[in-house]
């Protein structure tokens, strides 16, 4: 009768607290961009970009500072540029498309946005469509001209930034005419594969074609100046600083240097010819760059070139300067890389400072000044995914304590990890230092827990941990191989960290629990083991228990056919400052870790997996066993694995009974080892009838959520500890726990008595369980109450389990296990609930008033938001792609109502449900640095340039050197007539 007389409309008062509470906001990108395919860096503004096969362009700057634009169409960036200093940027499309974009200011935040496109017109019955392809993209360094290299060999020239073909195009024809007759051979000069502009007079471009010849063009004459008449195929090109000389780079692993001299307009043979890693068949040399440096020698770097035989398939950029050479070796691909030196063209030497070079999977600077070359660590862009990302996990409101003790840990791994030295720090971040320290902690295939730094825009590496060294591996081996190998030819040197093998699957982390407050910590793998560790500020050497635990108990009729355990390290293990592992627990059989849950400040552990769960007092190395053989009530359960007689017979007299009295609830026994059986009542019209699944499913024994909680298990009356364990079966179990007191915790063992037994109707796996107190809230985490971090628990009201399954959520009463309320998701058929979590939102209006709701994806995308404890519907949002189901398996939430899921193996996508928590790029600056250097750090002219964008469009044409007397002009013009008037 409830829904029939439920009253209609929306109250106008509780929509808007709605509105206070709740909104949805995607709002920035962790990680590294997926399929990285071109690179761009603006010296003056100091802004680097990334273009990506799906169409997208990324900006970055200072940590902080990041923008995104995405194409219309989703082709493949093949190249972009920046207009220099004007915060545009230029990308050349997969599909042959030129585009156009600006830095734009919009309710004081900066927005990459598209203004212009174009696409380079065929000519009919001379070209093909091929012929017109672009293959390289000039952008004069006056930004009003940009010159196409095609596949036929033009070379056509746009106005900028209009975007406007100028009929002024150069063909082949018109170069073959410079050409000296033995050199024509018939066949044409290829492609374009290089256009450089003349650094000393911008009205010559060197233009570098396929078969190896190189033209000095002077675009007001429209004439060659210098021929180069190279015979090995061309890869790319580079002036010398002075534009005495340049750099050409060939197909044969070689480089050659070539004299640029009015009085020799053909030159044959080059200054110097050199094949570094020859005289054997080398690979290309892709790209090649020559920077002088004050000291004196220049400094080379090149990719590419190695001997094909060898080591054709290393990717590898080498740096040579005198007798130092080192050949940076790494794990993926070289996409692109620049050099950050002097670009001031008083100045005589380019003296470089870092190397950028983006590669396939990672970022790697390094730094150029320092002896040895070393690597700058980046403050963001880290690849999340440098092993395969297989668990993650969330931690708000860190301690300062655990916060300073966690990056402590992290600078004794790495001391020079100081992100002050990012070359890189272009734009101003204006978000305020977040309130609250956020902590993200991803597991990976390779047995290692990295810890994140989650409270902003940039999600910077802290520490990472390594359980690798707890046992005994095939990977104990490869480090003396590497170092054998240092010591050859090309000298090879590992660089960047992304690791795309696993040393051993069985390592893989799936389950991460964490107390913030003792600094304890729960990782759990494949192969079953559960590892407790203990933060630490001391280094440490000691031996590692071991407890196995047997959740079948021995049973008959079973044989494990999975992969064996790991096997500990014997003796003691040295371990680094940080957590430090104090216990292993081995899971038997060694099936993977599917639920796992920490209790500190009782000393508990609770792990499930397809077999089973156990109980686990760390204190005393003991395990407490949940499924004793005695306890036939348990034994019985979907969790074993023995078919009984009894069992079967049992379950067809339940099959035939609810079929008699569906839709009844049947009387609760209030005993200790009371077994609930939750019914459907009468379904609301507007929610979708569940069908009961079969009891026999091969996967119902598997453990999916546990929790521990303080609450009324046995009577109203007593509370104590308990822990509730959820199966894919709909089953839900409660222990009541007897945990002595602190001062008898190594006297005393910790005893377990099963409490309750409810089994959902339905049979829909159980995804979460939570119990709340009196007041409907959720129970706090340990060691609040006992150091007054948070509120104690509303022990005086009767208290109350929320179990949520894939298909619906309840609410039952303790002790008495009645329901209370429920609620059936609706969507449509086929919906299942994947990801649960309680989350606190705070009202925009008043930061005194919050409400505590229950938010849950489903694997349709969406996400649903509950009021808690009445499961009323707030709200809905489509967050994530149905198809993506990655993505939806990778979500995790945080507790102030934010949430991440990974939108490619390297990549979190961050998202808010809540008003007021909003964790997005606050970059009102950038438009000010449209402006010459020295006027930018001035905020006068900063605001001046966000007023002027704000109120006039057309001004960010301008430049502010002329916009800013102009405003001082018409300002003080104004100001005389108002005198004028009043007078």
């Amino acid at each position: 009768m409830k829904f029939r007389f439920r009253r209609q409309g929306n109250d106008p008062h509780r929509e808007k607290i709605k509105q206070d509470l709740f909104a949805f906001n995607k709002t920035v990108e962790h990680g590294f961009p997926n399929q990285p395919s071109a690179l761009a860096y603006d010296p003056k503004l100091q802004l680097m970009a990334f273009g990506t096969k799906s169409g997208a362009i990324k900006i970055y700057g200072a940590p902080g500072v990041e923008m995104t634009g995405l194409h219309k169409d989703t082709a493949a960036v093949t190249q972009i540029h920046f207009l220099y200093g004007q915060g545009r940027i230029l990308s050349l499309l997969d599909d042959n498309t030129i585009h156009l974009w600006e830095i734009v200011q919009r309710e004081n935040r900066s927005h990459l946005v598209e203004v212009h496109s174009f696409s380079l017109p065929g000519r009919p019955g001379i070209e093909s469509t091929s012929a017109t392809r672009v293959t390289v993209m000039l952008l004069k360094l006056s930004c009003d001209l940009l010159a196409l290299g095609t596949e036929g060999g033009g070379v056509h020239f746009l106005e900028l930034p209009t975007l406007t073909l100028l009929n002024k195009s150069l063909f082949q024809d018109e170069i073959m005419q410079s050409v000296p007759e033995e050199y024509k051979c018939g066949k044409s000069l290829g492609p374009v594969e290089s256009l450089q502009e003349h650094p000393q007079d911008s009205d010559k471009i060197l233009i570098g074609y396929s078969r190896g010849l190189v033209v000095l063009w002077d675009l007001n004459s429209r004439h060659v100046d210098n021929l180069f008449l190279g015979k090995q195929q061309l890869e790319s090109l580079v002036w010398e600083r002075s534009g005495n000389s340049f750099v050409s780079s060939h197909s044969d692993g070689g480089y050659m240097v070539w004299a640029v001299s009015s009085s020799n307009p053909c030159t044959r043979d080059p200054i110097s010819s050199t094949v570094p890693y020859g005289p054997f068949p080398c690979k290309a040399v892709n790209k090649i760059l020559w920077r002088t440096t004050e000291s004196g020698s220049p400094l080379v770097l090149f990719s590419g070139g190695m001997p094909r035989a060898s080591y054709g398939d290393r990717h590898c950029l080498t740096i040579l300067q005198d007798s130092s050479h080192v050949t940076l070796d790494f794990t993926s691909r070289v996409i692109d890389f620049f050099t950050i030196h002097c670009t001031d063209k008083d100045k005589e030497f380019d003296d470089p400072s870092a190397l950028v070079v983006l590669l396939e999977e990672e970022l790697v600077v390094i730094d150029l000044q320092m002896a040895g070359w070393p690597t700058v660590p980046a403050p963001y862009l880290a690849p999340l995914h440098s092993s395969a990302i297989t668990c993650s996990c969330h931690i708000s409101n860190v301690p300062p304590k655990l916060w300073e003790r966690v990056i402590s840990a992290g600078q004794q791994q790495c001391p020079l990890q100081n992100y002050e030295n990012w070359p890189i720090c272009g734009g101003k971040n204006l978000t305020l230092d977040p309130k609250q320290k956020e902590l993200l902690l991803t597991g990976h295939e390779d047995g290692t827990v990295r810890f994140w730094d989650a409270s902003g825009v940039s999600l910077k590496p802290l520490y990472k941990l390594s359980t690798a060294n707890i046992f005994q591996t095939d990977c104990d081996h490869n480090d003396s191989l590497t170092q054998a190998g240092e010591e050859e030819w090309p000298p090879f040197r590992k660089v960047g960290c992304f690791d795309p093998y696993s040393d051993d699957p069985r390592l893989a982390i799936q389950k991460i629990s964490v107390c913030k407050y003792s600094g304890k910590l729960v990782v759990a793998g494949t192969a079953g083991q559960v590892i407790v560790l203990v933060l630490s500020d001391e280094k440490s050497d000691h031996m590692i228990d071991v407890a196995t635990v047997d959740l079948l108990q021995d049973r008959e009729g079973f044989t494990w056919k999975g992969h064996d355990r790991l096997p500990p390290r014997s003796g003691s293990v040295v371990f680094a400052p940080g957590f430090q592992p104090v216990v292993l627990v081995q899971c038997m059989p060694p099936a993977a870790v599917t639920a796992v849950t920490l209790h500190a400040e009782w000393n508990l552990i609770a792990f499930g997996t397809s077999h089973g769960f156990g109980l686990f007092d760390y204190h005393r190395r003991s395990p407490v066993c949940t499924l004793h053989p005695n306890d036939s009530l348990a034994m019985e359960g979907p969790l074993s694995r023995v078919k009984s007689l009894k069992k079967s017979l049992r379950q067809s007299f339940r099959r035939i009974r609810k079929s008699r009295v569906s839709g009844k609830k049947r009387a609760v026994v209030n005993s200790p080892t009371s077994k609930v059986q939750e019914h459907d009542a009468e379904v609301a019209p507007v929610q979708r009838r569940i069908e009961p699944r079969s009891a026999d499913d091969s996967l119902s024994g598997v453990v999916r959520c546990l929790c521990f909680a303080d609450t009324f298990l046995r009577d109203g009356t007593h509370h104590g500890p308990t822990m509730w364990a959820g199966t894919n079966s709909g089953s839900v179990y409660a222990y009541a726990l007897d945990v002595p007191s602190q001062e008898k915790f190594s006297e005393q063992s910790v005893e377990a008595l099963l409490g309750k037994e409810i089994q959902l109707m339905h049979r829909a796996p159980v995804v979460s369980i939570a119990v709340l107190d009196g007041r409907g809230n959720p129970l706090p985490e340990p060691y609040e109450v006992s150091r007054d971090l948070a509120k104690a628990p509303d022990m005086q009201g009767s208290h109350s389990v929320l179990i949520a399954s894939e298909e619906q959520f309840k609410v039952f009463t303790l002790p008495k296990v009645s329901a209370k309320t429920k609620f059936k998701l609706t969507a449509h058929e086929g919906c299942r609930v994947r990801k649960v979590a309680l989350s606190n939102f705070t009202s925009v209006s008043s930061e005194d008033y919050s409400e505590n709701a229950l938010v849950c994806l489903t694997n349709l995308g969406d996400i649903h938001v509950f009021s808690v404890p009445a499961l009323r519907p707030q709200t809905r949002y489509d967050c994530i792609r149905k198809e993506d189901i990655s993505g939806i398996a990778s979500c995790v939430f945080t507790k102030t109502g934010q949430g991440l899921y990974l939108i490619s193996p390297s990549e979190y996508e961050r998202f808010s449900l809540s008003a007021r928590v909003i964790t997005e790029p606050l970059l009102p600056v950038i438009a000010s640095q449209f402006v010459t250097p020295e006027v930018a750090p001035n905020i006068v002219h900063e605001v001046f340039t966000m007023g002027m964008l704000h109120f006039f469009p057309c001004a960010k044409r301008l430049n502010a050197s002329f916009c800013y007397p102009l405003f001082l002009h018409l300002s003080s013009s104004f100001l005389l007539l108002l005198f004028f008037f009043f007078l």
